[in-house]
């Protein structure tokens, strides 16, 4: 595998930088196809689909595989780091599919209910729904769901996931919901904090009085998410949808992605049983990049978009694998 040579060695420069960092789009070559979804009664996902002919690469070879990208907390199918792979991805004839979680993207008057870090009910239905087994990569809070999905399939995952891809992953909620309030990381969470309230308010079921005083993700989640989904406080939330609970029971090929220097997402928690011991699991552990950052030097800036596609095509020599059309 590519080795990771970074652009800075100060991680929050690559978290900042990478955010940033322009990124070549691919709609004017392969358009988007905007979907939604039903993934139970009332409850519609969008989700934006490219590839499988619809563009202007080579319509004579069918795509290697469905990609399906899950984005991080408060983010969108329009993300830099999902626009990067996607791009790559295309290019090498695969077939993207861009999930959104629940009122993401501008879609909260698509439910009635909201999203959070461990529902997975609507990536297994729309995968379902796509026909074909897929490849899914899920970015931060989106290597949670796609983490916990694969094992609570567990021996049935191959049937419907051939692959799991998580990069800087809170595997721990508690842990990392901790240490984005920690002072060095205010910055970070003061802006997720804005566009968590900001996608609530756009619901049009939550009143400036129900959003008084909160001024932490750990607040909302407490006040909001949890009781929503009946977890009754954020504790228990957090302690019953971490993916660290489901990492053991994985049965289907996993590459974790993750930085050594992560000031969001502590390395440490990786330092566990079930990825010592799961034969399923390979983790990459650079000493730098950031949180979703992984600039690198050299002719692969996207260090990260290369390093998936690279373990992914040692996945693909299977005829299983293969699939036409969107």
């Amino acid at each position: 595998m590519l080795p990771f040579d970074p652009l800075f060695r100060n991680p929050h420069l690559q978290t900042i930088a990478s955010h940033y960092w322009p990124r070549s789009r691919s709609e004017s070559r392969w358009p988007l196809q905007s979907r939604l979804f039903e993934t139970e009664p009332g409850v519609r996902v969008l989700v934006q689909s490219q590839g499988g002919g619809s563009g202007e690469g080579d319509r004579s070879r069918p795509p290697a595989v469905h990609l399906v990208l899950v984005h991080g907390l408060e983010g969108s199918g329009d993300g830099g780091y999902i626009r990067s792979l996607a791009f790559a991805a295309l290019e090498s004839g695969f077939v993207v599919h861009r999930f959104h979680m629940r009122t993401c993207g501008g879609t909260e008057h698509l439910c009635d209910t909201l999203y959070h870090a461990g529902l997975t009910s609507d990536l297994r239905s729309v995968v379902e729904q796509l026909g074909a087994p897929a490849i899914l990569v899920g970015f931060s809070l989106g290597g949670n769901v796609v983490l916990k999905l694969a094992g609570e399939l567990a021996d049935a995952g191959p049937s419907l996931v051939r692959a799991a891809i998580a990069v800087s992953t809170p595997i721990n909620l508690a842990a990392c919901t901790h240490k984005l309030s920690q002072p060095e990381n205010r910055l970070y969470e003061r802006r997720f904090v804005r566009r968590m309230l900001a996608r609530l308010r756009a619901t049009g079921r939550y009143s400036d009085r129900d959003l008084a005083g909160l001024r932490s993700i750990i607040a909302i989640d407490d006040r909001i998410t949890a009781p929503a989904f009946g977890f009754d406080n954020a504790e228990r939330y957090y302690r019953t949808q971490s993916a660290l609970n489901f990492l053991s029971t994985i049965r289907v090929p996993t590459l974790l992605v993750h930085s050594q220097d992560d000031h969001l997402v502590p390395f440490e928690m990786f330092d566990c049983p079930a990825v010592r011991s799961n034969r399923f699991l390979t983790l990459m552990a650079p000493a730098h990049g950031g949180h979703l950052g992984f600039l690198a030097r050299g002719p692969h800036r996207f260090w990260l978009d290369h390093v998936i596609l690279e373990w992914i095509a040692t996945l693909t020599t299977s005829p299983a694998l293969c699939h036409t059309g969107i």
